[in-house]
């Protein structure tokens, strides 16, 4: 039996806001345990909830990013049940009428592209946190989260792999970067993933039972996670076993997902609208106002990068999956406009040093961009070679000096005198006349060799095209 792999996503994002939800604290990460609360945040007796409004138009932002559908009055609802980090015993949310709802997302993969269709997206607040004693039979609460603004972004269910699950993930958390509404910080959960996923029969239009993990904020783990549930599903099925409706926890120590309960829906949480709050109004004028303010998103970027600098697709593909790096190649090219040769670097050299041991993000990247071209500028004006300007990188990327600065300091100043460099080509050439006549034979990779021994007498100096002109020139008595 051939089985065919069903996954929906729920994306929660945190919001970009100065303030929580529907009061004034503060929604500053990393403060001491509940100084970020306030009686709204708590749910004491008595008080009353007020909308932000910012978090509003970064609904509208990604509504409209994603090409959703806007609701033009859409309701907050009571989503009730009891944990100890929800001291109001219900969560504000949004139920039956969501600002958002209908929209797609497309994803790349190595060799195909799909839409991959949003059912809805709301705002919510966000619970609080439980901390365990590794020590002690007990638990603390921190409130300071509760009331954070978040989004919820639902999928469709049309993602057939984990593969695809994890592009998603990537490229909605592009989106969310792009629009700067949320910061996409996954080691925070400021980016967090719940995946429902099931396996039915080929061709087969009724779902499988799914199963839901819950809480995964990397896109690694989200892919590893489903894929041992896939396979733990398929073998249950191939088996002749069902599946059961479950919610799972993802261990990323053992690689092996734990059940935690039974799988709710929707009406075990007995929603009504919230009484406390009037419904969202949006009317057309806002909409026109927050379209008007959208950022170049990262599709239409790659378009360009491809369409107006040539760049191959998986160029423009890495460049454009943030913005940051996406900003920091267009600051680089304004300084210089080759772009294929400035891609190679920065997918290259930067790069590398980025992804290295320590991870640094680009945004606290030591090299700018306008010093980055400034080294690629003095390899095409013959100031140093290609692979001097890696020493210079490396520096510079240490330093944080500008590359003219690190090549003075270090002498490492291109030899390109014609005079001072065919002294050394002739002293070469006569040191090695086995070579030479090797060269005069035919063997034209011989001057590979001869070009060599100069780099290493110059310590790398020589002008390398003068230095094969050089030996040409001279090897065939021109």
């Amino acid at each position: 039996m051939e089985l065919e792999t069903v996954i929906g996503l729920e994306v929660h994002t945190q919001l970009k806001t100065n303030s929580k939800i529907f009061c004034g604290c503060s929604t500053e990460f990393g403060r001491p345990s509940n100084s970020n609360t306030c009686p709204v945040c708590l749910g004491l007796p008595g008080v009353l909830p007020v909308l932000n409004r910012r978090v509003v138009e970064f609904a509208l932002k990604l509504a409209l990013a994603t090409d959703c559908t806007i609701t033009r009055r859409s309701i907050f609802a009571r989503k009730n049940y009891f944990y100890p980090d929800l001291p109001k015993g219900y969560q504000i949310s949004q139920f039956d009428l969501p600002i958002a709802e209908h929209g797609a997302l497309a994803i790349e993969l190595e060799d195909y592209t799909r839409r991959i269709g949003i059912t809805r997206i709301h705002m919510e607040e966000d619970a609080g946190k439980l901390i365990h004693d590794e020590h002690e039979p007990q638990s603390y609460v921190d409130l300071n989260r509760t009331g954070v603004p978040l989004l919820e972004i639902v999928s469709e269910p049309d993602l057939r792999s984990p593969a695809e699950a994890a592009a998603y993930l990537r490229k909605l958390h592009a989106v969310v970067r792009y629009l700067d509404i949320s910061d996409g910080n996954m080691q925070e959960g400021s980016f967090r993933c719940d995946a429902n996923i099931s396996l039915r029969p080929k061709g087969q239009k009724e779902f499988g039972t799914r199963t839901e993990l819950k809480n995964m904020n990397s896109f690694r783990n989200v892919q590893k996670a489903l894929e041992y549930e896939e396979r733990r599903q398929r073998d249950l099925l191939l088996d002749g076993r069902e599946v059961v409706q479950v919610t799972l926890l993802w261990d990323a120590d053992k690689g092996v997902s734990q059940a935690m309960r039974s799988k709710e829906e929707a009406h075990d949480y007995r929603y009504f609208p919230d009484p406390d709050l009037v419904p969202v109004v949006i009317d057309e004028e806002w909409i026109k106002t927050v379209a008007a303010g959208l950022p170049e998103l990262p599709l239409a970027r790659k378009t360009r990068f491809m369409e107006q600098l040539g760049l191959p697709e998986y160029d423009a593909q890495v460049l454009t999956s943030s913005r940051e790096l996406a900003d920091y190649f267009e600051q680089a090219l304004a300084a210089y406009p080759a772009g294929k040769k400035l891609s190679n670097w920065i997918m290259t050299e930067l790069m590398r040093v980025l992804k290295g041991d320590e991870g640094i993000d680009i945004t606290a990247c030591p090299v700018s961009p306008q010093n980055l071209a400034r080294l690629l500028t003095m390899v095409d004006e013959g100031m140093i070679s290609g692979k001097i300007a890696k020493t210079v990188f490396e520096e510079m990327m240490s330093s944080g000096a500008d590359p003219d600065t690190v090549v003075k300091e270090q002498g490492l100043v291109q030899v390109s005198d014609e005079g001072e460099l065919l002294e050394m080509v002739r002293e070469i050439i006569a040191a090695n006349p086995e070579q030479a006549e090797q060269f005069r034979a035919g063997k034209s990779k011989v001057l590979g060799f001869f070009v060599g021994q100069l780099m290493r007498q110059t310590k790398g100096k020589a002008n390398p095209q003068m230095a094969n002109e050089l030996f040409s020139r001279e090897l065939q008595g021109e």
